[in-house]
């Protein structure tokens, strides 16, 4: 028998508290979803102003404050982690649950993150993180890890 799609391997494991996600990117593009208008979306009202001259394949690279690592992400992904997603009104109570979750992977890089750290960061209930990431619906690309 071939080995099965890793999407088929990921609906077959039931994720727990301890499960880390990340953002799929490949979700967006597999899904038809445009990654960069919804980037835009999510810029601060001084970034709105000044992206229009911003180059629509520009890739930085970004250093992992954590582990120094490099990584090349897009330009406007560069501005959110850099400078929106610092600013007190990018995550607030109010946010839904799927656009905080999303926003705290924007800001930390895409670091994989359990929903028992997800929801010490948002001050949120790891059981409900983990009961709608782990829905039969993908919000934002948002999926487990698989495993390594």
């Amino acid at each position: 028998m071939p080995p099965l799609p890793e999407t088929k391997r990921l609906a077959l494991v039931k994720p727990t508290p301890q499960t880390h996600f990340y953002i799929d990117f490949d979700w967006w593009s597999q899904s038809d979803r445009d990654w960069r208008v919804f980037l835009k979306s999510l810029l601060c009202l001084e970034h709105q102003q000044t992206i229009a001259d911003l180059p629509e394949d520009l890739m930085i690279d970004w250093v992992d404050p954590v582990t120094a690592e490099v990584q090349r992400v897009d330009g406007i992904q560069h501005i959110i982690i850099t400078h929106c997603a610092r600013q007190p009104e990018f995550i607030t109570e109010h946010t839904t649950m799927v656009d905080a979750v999303f926003r705290l992977f924007l800001a930390n890089g895409n670091t994989p993150m359990t929903p028992l750290e997800m929801a010490e960061r948002l001050g949120r209930s790891p059981d409900v993180i983990l009961k709608t990431l782990s829905g039969g619906r993908i919000y934002r690309g948002l999926r487990p890890r698989p495993e390594l």
